[in-house]
């Protein structure tokens, strides 16, 4: 479905306001041919997801997240590597969603699971980002008892957009802060990015 060139983007897309050298993109993706990382790099720097900048002597890259087509670009690579995880239960996870009291919503999984570091014991921690309009109190109820009699248990938060946001932009740690850091897209990723895209323009930085 994706080019391997999604395997250099895919860093970016993890921490989207951090800049990287071409070395550090080299070694985190894991590709030994240079040229390889270069090209990819600058294809991505002419199609506009990547913005390049000098500092001193070397070249930094950063995602270019205020560009509607990289939100949706990031999104769907996004979704497509959390997809992709085989230690995650998703036929638990796609009842939850279909339970769900509305059409939009953005689907997250944080905590041990998006680590890959559960254990037989683990909950399941499940984020769900729903539109302003929506009652978080309401999906939450929809959904309470199923999270609480599914095995592995799910462990539920719902938040608005608006609340969301406004994690991301206080000055103090946050789940907010720990939802961006760590976690797994299920669905909305195009909507999540242009969250982070906003925060990060009024000075979020992880």
């Amino acid at each position: 479905m994706l080019k391997k060139e999604y395997e250099v983007l895919q860093e970016f897309i993890k921490v989207p306001w951090k800049r990287f050298t071409f070395r550090e993109i080299k070694k985190l993706s894991g590709k030994k041919s240079e040229s390889y990382v270069y090209n990819s790099l600058k294809k991505f720097v002419g199609q506009g997801f990547l913005s390049e900048e000098e500092a001193g002597n070397v070249l930094l890259y950063r995602i270019n997240l205020k560009s509607l087509k990289t939100q949706a670009y990031a999104g769907f690579v996004a979704e497509h590597l959390a997809w992709n995880k085989r230690h995650i239960p998703y036929d638990d996870l796609e009842k939850i969603s279909s339970r769900i009291p509305t059409h939009f919503f953005i689907f997250i999984i944080t905590g041990s699971y998006a680590r890959n570091t559960q254990n037989k014991d683990s909950d399941i921690d499940v984020v769900i980002i729903c539109d302003d309009g929506m009652e978080p109190k309401k999906i939450q109820a929809e959904l309470e008892h199923y999270c609480k009699m599914n095995v592995p248990r799910i462990h539920l938060y719902v938040f608005k957009k608006s609340e969301f946001l406004a994690m991301l932009l206080d000055k103090n740690a946050n789940y907010g802060k720990e939802i961006a850091k760590n976690s797994l897209l299920l669905k909305g990723g195009e909507e999540y990015y242009n969250i982070i895209s906003e925060a990060m323009q009024h000075g979020f930085n992880g």
